[in-house]
């Protein structure tokens, strides 16, 4: 059987971190920022986690796992 792919937008949107968890970034900083506080766009632009819920598919994407 053949390996499996890693999805290429996947590779390029997220990163592992030591403990197993998988980083993002935020959505909503790119543009339009004008009407958006500093708190919010300074909190935008911090890493975030995958939550649980998806947190399977990413790593399918990435082909993390077994």
């Amino acid at each position: 059987m053949p390996k499996m792919k890693t999805n290429s937008s996947a590779k390029k949107r997220f990163r592992l971190t030591a403990t197993g968890k998988i980083k993002r970034k935020h959505a909503y900083k790119r543009h339009i920022l004008t009407k958006k506080s500093n708190d919010q766009k300074r909190r935008l632009g911090k890493t975030g986690l995958v939550s649980k819920a998806d947190e399977g598919l990413v790593k399918r994407m990435l082909v993390i796992g077994k």
